[in-house]
């Protein structure tokens, strides 16, 4: 960087004033990040070998001078947890999913008044006031025991504080607000046992707590303070970036005699700001990976002091797919988000199967089939649980709901994994997050690490690990707490701690970081995304109890406060970068909308006369074709299996199938691509047809070669229902039938069969002689023709044929709605075109088939709609000049074979490639 950083500056003064005794001096910085940076200007600057001074972050030297250890957030939950149940009666007391609710709120506000040095008492007692003042209308004696409890609630506060604050010091523990009241508490007992000197920098906003100890330490004078402000932003009154700078400027005691360093003139100086508009996310990352592209030609392969600050975090997997693959250093300051976490996913299924189990039936311990799916099929346990036969049985059986006792009877073989996932979580909390761990280590103990990808899983897998005996830590502590659904919430809450950090190089190529990582840091391109309101700055927040005026009286930080942290550190960032790129999402409306950040609209107000400030507008590209239909050529092993097919025999449906759509052909005839098996949780409409037909089937059987009487039909009808049953269980398995939808879908097939057979009825009592030749009947016959490469079969499978009052009538079964308009037809021309002929082309080809069986007989092919019942027997209909006929003759085969060959000539000719119908 042609330009003097800060941390440069801040090396040479350190090198300049304590040379001399650099092991005696501690470096206070806003973050921990710094440290490397500074490290390496140290570096850069000596010329021999030398001990580094101490640097470390603010909070850890607090932690320092108050001697208590920090805890997380839901450690901290558990320890109050305790307190309360100490303070409060036994009948009283909330369960700890309800506590933690308003405790996580109340422990912010805690935080927040220590943090501020505020007294404690006051200001809950202030609260109480307000909440007996918004209830003073109420006589006391009409009080609702809702309103008792709410008041009662805020009286308690103060004890509440006082008693987890008690109880937090004497283990020595405490939260971050806690420790600093303590440090300023401890504060000449540190200094009086101090013998080193302090350099604090890089500082802006500062809590009550941090100006005391610094002042303290400013005033023994064994401290110094280097601020960096540009001037630009310190002497404008109305800039929310010098607001905290101003302050400590005019105020403190200590500036009354001693100059204000660091105040610099950088911000005024050259800079190239462009303002880039793009819609949502994803259009910000293709921007910001093509901005980085052009630094790299730009720059000889080389994206030194290049900074890729993301406004929102989730655009880190966008951001990384979008670089461009000659990125020769890189290094990402923020984690991997557990949300993506595969680790983390397993364990949540696990929570979601195993607390459903519980809530659905706990002694029977019933497991729904995805839950169970969703485990066996996870990669990191699918090729280890030897799971594929029991993920088969589940899909071709329809398992919807599975007992425990059922699964493990369905994989008798199973291994120690297996067992560990599908344990039942009836015991304690530490006994299940004990599973949970054993389970990670058995999937860890699977990993290579030769293997690039299984440590990348590696790294996942631990990072869970550790949360999970985190969790154990904190279970085994607090016995009182023993509840799975509670055990889930703490999990949500803390997976959101389980990042997993990225490997780079902190001082090489391009810095990818989020905006509280970009502290102290110099660059000279800078390219901030999600520079929109509510992202860059953060929108308002009123996690608190404590109401806005309240914080402004007490001197508490409000939304205006932390706004002017972010104007800070969006300035900090241009402050001496001289190539700017700000992109920000354009959509106002829909999904994922943004508006445009007040940030950029203060650069266009408050425009600096150096400053080149540009506006760039981004769309899409939207193609003109928004989609290319499939072309497959006909290739030699596509012929040889086209020929496959045509001594096999094309089925009516296949033919249909073609013209419907010829990939569709190309797909499941072909390639033989066939669906996978899938459990139905509901009975799909071609299973319910099936099971209609095949009880027919059973029912019409004993009645083969003889005439049909209405005694016949009258013995099938109390069979219907155990039929009916019987072909359910067959087609659909283990499938749940008694209740819900499927129910009704047994109630619907027994009304197709019993209206069907009422409507044979019917016909046999007006006298209609009936006898049924074949049910379910394989029928084919060989289509040859000199225009055909090879003789072509048609073959099929026709669902009944019966020789009705001395024709013989050949029918189709449909589930599905068919009217008479569906089998009239009025012309031949272009019949295999159109895919509204498909019910005419399949009971021709029928006809076709049996032509030669019926013996000169007249034939008649049509269909039976179960949901036109009323209509009957629907038969093909040629209509000529406002003539129909209905006997299918030697012409009409004909005709319908000249076309059919058309087809065929169009499905085997080599030069026609099979296309994709786009609808």
């Amino acid at each position: 960087m042609s330009k003097q950083t800060f941390l440069h500056q801040l090396a040479k003064e350190i090198l300049k004033n304590y040379s001399e005794n650099l092991s005696e001096l501690v470096i206070i910085l806003p973050n921990k990040r710094a440290k490397v940076f500074l490290l390496d200007e140290l570096k850069n600057l000596v010329t021999h070998n030398i001990f580094a001074p101490e640097i470390i972050s603010i909070e850890d030297f607090i932690q320092d001078i108050a001697g208590i250890r920090s805890i997380d957030s839901v450690e901290l939950i558990f320890e109050f947890y305790e307190v309360y149940l100490s303070i409060t009666e036994k009948d009283k007391a909330e369960p700890f999913e309800t506590f933690a609710n308003w405790a996580k709120t109340l422990v912010q506000d805690f935080n927040e008044i220590d943090r501020y040095l505020l007294e404690p008492d006051k200001i809950l007692n202030y609260l109480e006031n307000i909440k007996e003042i918004e209830h003073w209308s109420v006589d006391s004696n009409k009080r609702t025991e809702l309103i008792e409890n709410y008041l009662i609630f805020w009286k308690k506060l103060p004890h509440y504080y006082h008693s987890l604050y008690t109880y937090l010091s004497n283990k020595g523990i405490g939260y971050q607000g806690l420790i600093y009241r303590e440090a300023v508490e401890n504060l000449n007992h540190f200094s009086e046992n101090n013998n080193n000197h302090f350099v604090f920098a890089g500082f802006n906003a500062l809590n009550q707590a941090e100006e005391k100890i610094i002042q303290h330490l400013l005033a023994l004078d064994v401290a110094k303070i280097y601020w960096d402000i540009d001037e630009t932003l310190l002497h404008d009154t109305f800039h929310d970036a010098g607001m905290f700078q101003r302050r400590f400027k005019s105020e403190w005691i200590y500036y009354k005699t001693h100059p204000y360093e660091w105040i610099v003139n950088d911000f005024s100086e050259a800079k190239n700001i462009q303002v880039i508009a793009t819609s949502k996310s994803i259009g910000q990352a293709k921007i910001a990976g093509h901005i980085i592209e052009n630094q790299i030609q730009e720059n000889s392969s080389s994206i030194q002091n290049v900074a890729l600050v993301l406004g929102e975090e989730n655009l880190l997997l966008p951001v990384l797919h979008s670089l461009p693959a000659n990125i020769d250093a890189l290094n990402i300051t923020m984690g991997f988000t557990s949300k993506n976490n595969p680790a983390q996913l397993l364990i949540s299924k696990l929570f979601k199967l195993h607390t459903n189990a519980l809530t659905r039936n706990a002694s029977n311990y019933v497991m729904y089939y995805k839950d169970v799916l969703d485990i066996l099929t996870h990669p990191f346990i699918e090729n280890y649980v030897n799971a594929d036969g029991l993920v088969s049985i589940i899909n071709k059986n329809n398992y919807t709901f599975i007992t425990h006792k059922k699964l493990v009877e369905l994989h008798p073989e199973s291994n120690e994994l297996f067992q560990l996932l599908f344990q039942k979580w009836d015991r304690s909390c530490v006994a299940v997050l004990e599973n949970l761990s054993t389970i990670l280590l058995q999937i860890k103990a699977h990993l290579s690490f030769d293997n690039e990808e299984e440590k990348i899983t590696n790294a996942f897998v631990y990072s869970i690990y550790k949360i999970i005996n985190k969790m154990i830590s904190y279970f085994s502590s607090h016995q009182n707490i023993d509840d799975i659904k509670t055990l889930q919430a703490i999990y949500k809450q803390v997976i959101d701690l389980a990042e997993v950090s990225f490997e780079g190089e902190p001082l090489n190529g391009l810095q990818i970081m989020g905006v509280l990582e970009s502290r102290v840091l110099d660059f000279e391109t800078v390219i901030i995304t999600s520079v929109n309101e509510g992202k860059f700055p953060a929108g308002k927040s009123n996690n608190s109890f404590i109401p806005y005026d309240v914080k402004k009286e007490y001197g508490l930080p409000t939304f205006k406060e932390k706004d002017a942290i972010y104007t800070y550190h969006f300035y900090h960032l241009l402050q001496r970068a001289k190539n700017i790129y700000l992109i920000y999402n354009s959509d106002s409306e829909g999904f994922d909308a943004g508006e445009k950040s007040r940030f950029i609209t203060q650069l266009e107000v408050e425009k600096q006369p150096n400053h080149n400030l540009s506006f760039q507008y981004y769309n899409p590209d939207v193609p003109n074709i928004a989609y290319q239909p499939i072309l497959v050529p006909k290739t030699e092993s596509v012929m040889i299996r086209l020929k496959e097919i045509a001594e096999k025999g094309f089925s009516p449906s296949s033919l249909t199938s073609y013209i419907r759509n010829p990939i569709q052909f190309y797909f499941q005839r072909i390639l033989r691509i066939k669906e996978t098996d899938e459990v139905e949780e509901n009975i799909a409409v071609n299973t319910l047809g099936i099971i209609i037909h095949s009880a027919l089937e059973e029912l019409y059987k004993p009645f083969m070669g003889r005439l049909l009487t209405t005694e016949d039909i009258d013995a099938c009808f109390p069979k219907i229902e155990s039929e009916v049953l019987n072909q359910f269980k067959l087609e659909y398995k283990e499938g749940e039938i008694n209740k819900g939808r499927n129910l009704l879908a047994f109630e619907v097939a027994k009304r197709n069969v019993s209206n069907f057979l009422k409507h044979e009825k019917e016909g046999l009592e007006k006298g209609d002689q009936v006898q049924i030749l074949a049910l379910e009947a394989d029928l084919s016959q060989t289509l040859q023709h000199a225009t055909l490469p090879f003789p072509v079969k048609i073959a099929g499978k026709v669902d009944r044929i019966e020789l009705r009052n001395g024709k013989i009538r050949i029918v189709d079964y449909k589930s599905g709605k068919v009217e008479q308009k569906n089998v009239t037809l009025k012309d031949w021309t272009g019949l295999t075109e159109d895919i509204k002929n498909e019910k005419i082309i399949q009971v021709l080809a029928y006809a076709f088939m049996y032509q030669h069986e019926a013996k000169g007989k007249e034939i008649e092919a049509g269909i039976i709609s179960f949901k036109n019942l009323k209509s009957g027997f629907l038969p093909f209909t040629f209509e000529e000049n406002k003539v129909k006929t209905t006997a299918i003759t030697e012409a009409i085969i004909e005709n319908y074979l000249a076309q059919i060959v058309v087809l065929l000539q169009e499905i085997l000719n080599v030069v026609i490639p099979f296309e994709e119908k786009i609808n």
